[in-house]
């Protein structure tokens, strides 16, 4: 049975994470099933933007953990990214990603909602990183990518002092971009993520990578050499041509 739900609105794909009895866990089945569901949007022209969701009170909670315990006694190098490697599709993908997190985003599952590049949260949201409630350190790039979403602080305080953040106090602390009623939250995810699907995909593609590759640069003579050779091949595509022509043919009949 599958644990992964696929649902299209125009340009926008919505993935339901389905295995509500388990709380929607980072399973095998779950890993597999991203990695195929990512695999088979970025090749259809037709999706522009990803909306990531759960089935059921929760939004992802984390682990199996046989599986972390199997990693911890065997070859961890090899079992630990195997475990990471649903999330990691998500957070590698060229197409724009939107966590409408519902319930619990616990551990594993706070990483799936890091992943994303923009994170909407309900009202019964609750953000738990909990790796050290449970005895082992952050792992799958969760410091550094909630480091970079909100601040040291913050960070400190859901690692290290076990905050758990509602939706609400999330939007708050820059964790989400906003807190919506759940009953909203589906189609205020949708509507985001349709705002980045109307604008050209590999530009979108581009704008992201950029945006990712900024984080290292600290000064702003390397920001502006960043930007460059994109904005020029930027400026040859039709979106941009298309556009200035049509600008000039209503400036000249307004003569």
């Amino acid at each position: 049975m599958s644990v992964l739900r696929t649902e299209r609105r125009d340009r926008v794909a919505i993935l339901t994470f389905d295995d509500p009895d388990r709380r929607n866990v980072v399973s095998d089945e779950m890993n597999d099933e991203l990695l195929a569901a990512f695999d088979e949007l970025e090749a259809d022209e037709d999706v522009g933007a990803v909306v990531l969701t759960g089935a059921g009170r929760a939004f992802c909670a984390g682990a199996v953990l046989d599986d972390l315990l199997d990693a911890g006694s065997g070859d961890a190098d090899g079992a630990l990214p195997d475990i990471y490697r649903g999330f990691l599709r998500v957070a590698h993908t060229p197409l724009p990603t939107v966590a409408a997190v519902n319930g619990a985003a616990v551990g594993a599952g706070m990483n799936m909602v890091l992943a994303c590049d923009l994170v909407v949260a309900g009202r019964s949201a609750k953000f738990d990183s909990r790796f050290l409630t449970i005895g082992i350190h952050p792992g799958g790039g969760h410091t550094w990518r909630l480091r970079n979403i909100t601040d040291l602080q913050t960070a400190k305080a859901m690692v290290l002092f076990e905050q758990i953040l509602d939706g609400e106090a999330a939007a708050r602390h820059g964790v989400a971009w906003e807190c919506v009623d759940d009953e909203a939250l589906v189609d205020r995810a949708v509507e985001y993520a349709a705002k980045a699907a109307g604008h050209p995909r590999d530009l979108v593609a581009v704008t992201k990578k950029t945006l990712h590759d900024t984080a290292a640069i600290t000064e702003s003579v390397p920001s502006v050499q960043l930007e460059i050779e994109p904005q020029v091949w930027s400026m040859r595509q039709p979106a941009f041509t298309e556009m200035v022509a049509r600008l000039k043919a209503r400036m000249a009949e307004k003569g």
